[in-house]
């Protein structure tokens, strides 16, 4: 029987947290950072993605160790999920020691096809508000598509830009995996998995989180102009995985920073963007 997504268009959940200073401090940690943050702190840009964790028991989740389909988000049949890109609004501060309520819904369902097959593209907005006001708006983007035929040759994936102003060495780590999947309370098994992450979604190694790239990237804006942007948008292009290094880059523009990560092997990994 096929079922009518669309009916999932407008669906929205409401949830609270408080934005303690320990998960940030993790955080912090994780990424080499000597910081220690204070209430009244400024949370850095995505750092909210720490707090609204899903913590659901083991027969509340999928064969990839995602929450199963069919709650808040529709019941695809595709199996396979990943965090496609996103888009950012930072219209005032979020400050650690207050109260924040986070309103999500569905805006956009779309199947197609692709080069690989079919797919579903699904948009859910957050809005994050603290004292009454509108902090921060996203838009994630997430994608779900079938499990890779290893008889079908894979895309080769466009090339990186050559015309980096600066530029970062990235060692992707297991142990920085873990500890990131850890603060995002993510059981996405091509994190930590490595049997699953080769033998049943065709990678070669364990997978680096696009948000943790999306993250690394906004730092890098950030550090460069010696402040957080007003917007932000990144898009994932094709996968990092193994233990290969890789670098994060980027050039001014006219109204911020052109961004992107480029894999070992040259080849484009995520692009984004930084509105000052």
């Amino acid at each position: 029987m096929t079922i009518d997504f669309t009916k999932w268009i407008g669906k929205t959940e409401t949830r609270h947290d408080h934005l303690r200073c320990g998960p940030a401090d993790l955080m912090a940690a994780t990424l080499g950072q000597s910081l220690v943050f204070q209430e009244g702190d400024t949370l850095p840009p995505l750092w909210h993605w720490l707090y609204f964790l899903d913590a659901l028991p083991p027969r509340e989740l999928g064969r990839d160790g995602h929450p199963k389909k069919g709650g808040f988000l529709p019941p695809v049949a595709l199996p396979r999920r990943m965090w496609a890109g996103g888009r950012f609004e930072f219209l005032q501060s979020l400050r650690f020691g207050s109260a924040v309520e986070k309103r999500s819904s569905i805006v956009r369902l779309e199947e197609k096809t692709g080069r690989s097959g079919p797919l579903c593209f699904v948009t859910v907005r957050h809005t994050l508000s603290q004292h009454g006001q509108a902090a921060v708006i996203e838009d994630h983007d997430i994608v779900y598509r079938e499990d890779p035929d290893p008889n079908q040759p894979v895309p080769a994936p466009a090339k990186a830009p050559e015309s980096a102003a600066f530029s970062e060495l990235v060692q992707p780590d297991p142990v920085l995996l873990f500890r990131y999947s850890a603060l995002m309370f993510n059981g996405h098994r091509i994190h930590y998995d490595v049997d699953y992450a080769r033998d049943v979604e065709g990678y070669d190694g364990l997978v680096f989180h696009g948000p943790l790239t999306a993250t690394l990237l906004v730092d890098l804006a950030t550090r460069q102009a010696g402040r957080p942007p007003n917007r932000y948008e990144f898009r994932g292009v094709a996968p990092i995985s193994g233990n290969a290094p890789f670098h994060i880059e980027g050039r001014q523009c006219d109204d911020g920073y052109e961004l992107w990560a480029k894999r070992a092997d040259g080849a484009l990994a995520m692009r984004a963007q930084a509105f000052f």
